[in-house]
């Protein structure tokens, strides 16, 4: 099950507004198929994304703990 987020472009402005707080975020590509899902701080993690290309398109959601962030992760690949 996708995040209920809308997509936004993986641009150096996605990463920037980006929190600097745990979450699970969904990468896409130019289609809106989700390619990849992780966890971790997002900025950090949206960083790497956009250096290596992974996708064109993000959509996140904050959590409280690294844990809670990997729990949503795990249900979001399950279910994809």
């Amino acid at each position: 099950m996708p995040l209920p987020k809308q997509w936004r472009s993986l641009d150096r402005d996605a990463v920037g507004r980006a929190p600097e707080r745990y979450g699970v975020y969904e990468l896409g590509d130019d289609d809106g198929s989700v390619v990849e899902v992780g966890a971790g701080v997002l900025r950090d993690e949206l960083k790497t994304a956009l250096s290596y290309g992974n996708g064109s398109k993000v959509r996140w959601e904050e959590t409280n703990t690294r844990e809670r962030a990997e729990e949503l992760a795990a249900e979001h690949r399950e279910r994809r």
